[in-house]
């Protein structure tokens, strides 16, 4: 009784979280000039078991992010994703990518050109068309991942060239700060991005800007975001 009590709650919880995250992110968007519909809200899914996942789908989650291929791919079976997207999120290794390309719908952490030639590579041998976005280091730190936005423009432009990748936008984390500084940082990014938008270049359409979780989505959306990765806020704290 203890047990399904718990896992009772632990449903009300996320249905009781997506509900404060969903008109915050309204809130925000409003406060932005745009419509709320025009902000995708990703349930970053990194630990949470498939029973929780499957139950913020059913409450109207359309897109999942997972961060790790492994873990991805042992949920697989067991999600529903025949009503909901999945995106790769986390750091993707040059050894993993053929594990991972056509089994999600998107891979957000693009940060290398010797990564998006393996892409292409096993996205041609699968026949299939990778959508991907390119991750960008916005703070330069060195723990990070991602690309120096210095070589930005130079990375799209060769891997524009690659025909079984499409590229759709761009993702950052930026570095922990004060949000004064943290809203310097998005504004960066979301410059970038209208930049790049406006070049039109063949075969790469900025439909996408990533960039927001837990604790900063607000401030990404009015700042240009409209996709806020958000994890903790939805399921609770990570147990590892």
């Amino acid at each position: 009784m203890t047990e399904r009590l718990s896992l009772e709650q632990r449903f009300s919880d996320i249905e009781h979280n997506l509900d404060v995250i969903r008109e915050r992110i309204s809130q925000a968007a409003l406060k932005s000039g745009r419509n709320p519909e025009e902000i995708t809200l990703m349930a970053v899914t990194k630990t949470v078991d498939p029973i929780f996942i499957n139950h913020a789908i059913e409450y109207g989650i359309t897109l999942i992010g997972e961060n790790k291929v492994q873990e991805f791919l042992s949920k697989e079976e067991y999600l529903h994703t025949d009503t909901c997207k999945a995106h790769l999120i986390g750091h993707l290794q040059t050894n993993k990518v053929r594990q991972i390309v056509g089994k999600v719908d998107m891979i957000q952490s693009v940060d290398s050109i010797k990564l998006a030639r393996e892409i292409e590579k096993q996205s041609v041998n699968k026949d299939v068309v990778t959508n991907c976005l390119i991750e960008v280091n916005i703070g330069d730190e060195e723990s990070k991942t991602g690309l120096d936005s210095a070589l930005l423009e130079d990375t799209i432009y060769q891997i524009s060239e690659m025909k079984n990748i499409r590229i759709k936008g761009l993702m950052t984390i930026p570095p922990i700060c004060e949000e004064k500084e943290l809203n310097r940082y998005f504004s960066k990014m979301h410059q970038m991005f209208v930049d790049i938008k406006g070049k039109k270049i063949d075969n790469v359409s900025m439909d996408i800007l990533s960039m927001g979780m837990s604790s900063d989505y607000e401030s990404a959306i009015l700042n240009g975001s409209n996709l806020v990765r958000v994890g903790t806020s939805i399921f609770g704290q990570r147990i590892y």
